[in-house]
């Protein structure tokens, strides 16, 4: 069975409680449920489907509710709980309460890339590998697998993927005259352009995404973070970290951004009518939009992410996640016969039917997948450029094993730079000042470069 809660997507909540990732460091590691994912194998994880059980499932990706159902009729002494607990933050506190207070955790969480490491560093992730994970490299993109590993231990199953593209409203376009960035200077020009024409219309939005940041730097070429078991080394002054800082400052400096919040109403009302005339985001953006921004079907179209050399190909990932078992859980090998159902089996049908983009190599270049033309988006088979992008992510990009807290002082520092008080170079040094201090207090070993 499956319930929500209606919560928006994303929000802008702030960890309530923090030191998740530091319980390990803190001497106060989780204590693993009844079935130690350790001592158990394939073989657990068919009896378990047939024996059945009671698992919950904390989660926000809509088209579970269709896979929860095709699994119960498959396996009909299995029952689900899908409970949409919250997103983003929200979600995260919730889990992180209930694993801290050692009750009511559930048995298995969506877990965003970005949010990974955080909690498995800090025992709170069930290590899959046991259970047969390990045979699935290679069913998955190279972006997304990596985000699931550490070494040998897999401590998730994607569930999608975000490989970034450029969405754009094609009749704002062709009113302003504008052509489709291929490059980043084109991008700064396009937005120049747009404006002028009509001064109550923007390329982009932007209110202090760090998420958003974070991909950006990592499409130019940065790797800010190094993380070596509790090792960390921060440098948002990095080469990909000065190119998006200069690039973008131009767009602030010339008012060009609409700093509208994102999932925000005015957000959605100006996807709709245009006066925000572009995206640059992940690949789960188009359900968003056709839900979001109706009156705009036919209007939207999608091309490559603008390049910092022209003719390159390369991207980065924005969102995604991965199903994850909690070490807390007292039916793993139950639990990951629904996550290989889900992530890995029938279910990545199930899920692609209802609008979800895939993390599976074998979806992404499949002859029916490319070969969509949603209305929407004015009939163009927008797969193609999105499962490309998906091949151009670039390798080497690491989070901090305590991302989820780091994001939360983004508004504070490089925030700042969106009202105009810091440049945004500064910005991100008052970041990486706050990510060093933080990191070292919990007992991490950080430096800044």
């Amino acid at each position: 069975m499956a319930r929500g809660t209606g919560i928006p997507r994303r929000t802008g909540a702030v960890l309530a409680v923090t030191g998740l990732a530091m319980a390990v460091l803190a001497g106060c590691a989780v204590s693993p449920g009844a079935g130690v994912a350790a001592d158990l194998s394939p073989e657990d994880v068919s009896s378990a489907l047939q024996e059945g059980g009671d698992l919950l499932v904390w989660a926000w990706e809509p088209t579970l509710e269709h896979v929860v159902e095709d699994f119960e009729a498959e396996y009909p002494n299995v029952d689900v709980e899908l409970a949409n607990v919250g997103t983003g933050n929200d979600h995260y506190v919730v889990l992180q309460n209930a694993i801290r207070a050692g009750s009511g955790v559930p048995d298995v969480a969506q877990v965003e890339y970005y949010a990974l490491p955080q909690f498995s560093i800090a025992g709170s992730l069930a290590d899959l590998a046991p259970l047969g994970a390990s045979e699935l490299d290679g069913t998955y993109s190279p972006g997304t697998w990596g985000s699931v590993t550490d070494g040998d231990a897999v401590y998730g199953l994607p569930i999608d993927s975000g490989p970034m593209a450029l969405f754009y409203n094609a009749r704002t376009f062709k009113e302003a005259g504008v052509e489709v960035p291929a490059t980043w200077d084109e991008f700064v020009e396009a937005a120049r352009k747009i404006h002028a024409h009509d001064d109550g219309t923007h390329l982009i939005a932007d209110d202090g995404n760090a998420g958003f940041a974070t991909s950006m730097i990592w499409q130019a070429g940065g790797t800010p973070f190094a993380v070596d078991g509790t090792t960390v080394t921060v440098d948002l002054a990095d080469k990909g970290s000065a190119r998006f800082a200069q690039m973008w400052q131009q767009l602030l400096d010339d008012d060009l951004v609409a700093k509208v919040p994102e999932w925000s109403d005015e957000w959605f009302q100006r996807l709709g009518d245009g006066t925000i005339a572009a995206l640059v985001t992940g690949a789960w953006m188009p359900a968003n939009l056709e839900s979001g921004a109706p009156g705009a079907a036919g209007d939207w179209r999608v091309a490559p992410m603008p390049q910092w050399t022209k003719g390159g190909t390369a991207t980065a990932e924005n969102g995604g996640s991965a199903l994850s078992i909690t070490e807390a859980s007292t039916q793993k090998a139950l639990a990951y016969g629904f996550l290989q159902y889900a992530n890995a089996g029938d279910g990545v049908q199930v899920r692609l039917d209802h609008g979800n983009f895939p993390a599976t190599t074998a979806d992404l270049t499949s002859p029916e997948f490319l070969a969509r033309e949603p209305e929407y988006f004015g009939g163009q088979k927008i797969n193609e450029v999105l499962s490309a992008s998906a091949t151009g992510v670039l390798p080497g990009w690491q989070y901090l094993p305590y991302q989820v807290y780091a994001n939360s002082k983004f508004p504070d520092t490089v925030g700042q730079a969106y009202t105009g008080s810091t440049p945004l170079s500064d910005g991100l040094g008052a970041w990486q000042e706050s990510i060093v201090k933080y990191g070292n207090e919990q007992g991490f070993t950080v430096s800044g470069s």
